[in-house]
């Protein structure tokens, strides 16, 4: 096989995905790989494409958004467009899981007050039925 090619297994052994994932992202023509009858050769250029979309999935990125700043590579303009374009992206991202984080941290704290305000109410049963023995 030569080094510039991975098949399929090679992919999901190297990117701990599985071939289901790469069948996946082929049919929403993320990945190209070449065919060679069944067998599905990778290049370089899948390698890259996978890395970032695995990257973008673990941010949150919709598949589609992933799709368009992908998309963006081939502006002939050094990549200049395609990262100015992710960085917009990936700043809303990150302001939406800062709140989405802050939300958490607020539910949370209520959690602790309520489950604290149970441990007095359960406290107090317990004092109860002591008094009452």
């Amino acid at each position: 096989m030569s080094e510039n090619l991975l098949t399929i297994r090679e992919m999901c052994d190297t990117y701990d995905v599985t071939p289901r994932t790469l069948r996946f992202y082929e049919a929403k023509e993320l990945l190209f790989p070449i065919r060679e009858g069944q067998k599905r050769l990778f290049t370089k250029r899948d390698r890259a494409r996978l890395k970032l979309i695995l990257r973008g999935k673990r941010f949150g990125f919709s598949l589609e958004e992933i799709r368009q700043l992908l998309d963006l590579y081939d502006m002939g303009d050094q990549q200049a467009t395609q990262l100015q374009r992710t960085y917009e992206v990936a700043q809303q991202r990150l302001q939406d899981m800062e709140e989405q984080r802050d939300e958490l941290n607020e539910a949370i704290d209520d959690l602790r007050e309520q489950l604290k305000w149970g441990e007095k109410i359960l406290a107090s049963f317990a004092e109860e039925k002591k008094a009452a023995e």
